[in-house]
C-alpha cells in the first residue's frame, strides 16, 4: 500500500524550523497508520527526513523501517571508491552527506532545476539536468553516480549510458534490502 503526504517537502522547505517536534508528529501518525493496516515493512521515500523516520524505527523496532537512501548509502560505500552525489532536493544535501560512513570520498551536485522541471511535467529536462550533473561529477574523479531521490530514479538509465558508471538509485537499493531483511525475517 502507498500513504501519501505530498506536502511533507514543500513544508519543510518553506518552514524555518527544520525537523521540529510537529513534523516528527507527523511521521510517527504515518507510521503507526502503517503498522495498524497490517504492513510488513515500511519505506519513506524522502531523504531529507532522516532523524524522523529514525525515530519511527526505534518505535517499531519488530518491523524493518528504511530510510530511502539508508540501502544505496551502504551499497554506494561498499565500492570503496568516490562517490558522486546527486539530488534535486535542497534538504537532501543537508542531511545525506553524514549518513556517509567515516571515510567515504564523496562530491555532491545540487539540482533544484530538475525538480523544478519535473514538477512541471517536463521529464526530458528532468532527466538532462541531471545527466549534466552526473557528467561534471565525473569530471571530479567519481566513480560511481548515487541518485538520492526517488523521483530521480527515472534518469539512471541515461545517466549510465552517458557516464558508463555504475548508477545506484535509492529505490532499487531500498527495494533490494527490504526483500533481503522480509525474507530473513521468514527464514
Amino acid at each position: 500500500m502507498n500513504l501519501l503526504d505530498d506536502s511533507l517537502s514543500a513544508d519543510l522547505a518553506a518552514s524555518a524550523k527544520g525537523l521540529d517536534a510537529a513534523m516528527h508528529h507527523r511521521f510517527a501518525r504515518l507510521g503507526q497508520y502503517a503498522v495498524d493496516c497490517g504492513s510488513d515493512a515500511i519505506l519513506f521515500t524522502c531523504s531529507a527526513f532522516g532523524p524522523c523516520i529514525e525515530t519511527v524505527a526505534r518505535a517499531h523496532p519488530a518491523l524493518p523501517v528504511l530510510k530511502p537512501n539508508q540501502a544505496m548509502i551502504a551499497q554506494a560505500a561498499s565500492l570503496g571508491c568516490r562517490i558522486g552525489l546527486i539530488a534535486s532536493f535542497a534538504p537532501t544535501l543537508q542531511s545525506m552527506p553524514e549518513e556517509f560512513p567515516a571515510g567515504s570520498e564523496l562530491a555532491s551536485e545540487l539540482v533544484p532545476d530538475a525538480l523544478v522541471a519535473l514538477n512541471a511535467g517536463d521529464t526530458a529536462r528532468h532527466d538532462a539536468l541531471v545527466v549534466k550533473a552526473a557528467e561534471r561529477l565525473v569530471n571530479q574523479g567519481c566513480a560511481v553516480i548515487a541518485l538520492a531521490q526517488f523521483s530521480m530514479a527515472r534518469a539512471r538509465k541515461l545517466v549510465a549510458e552517458r557516464t558508463r558508471l555504475p548508477v545506484l538509485t535509492t529505490v532499487d537499493s531500498a527495494v533490494i534490502e527490504l526483500r533481503r531483511q522480509l525474507s530473513a525475517a521468514v527464514a
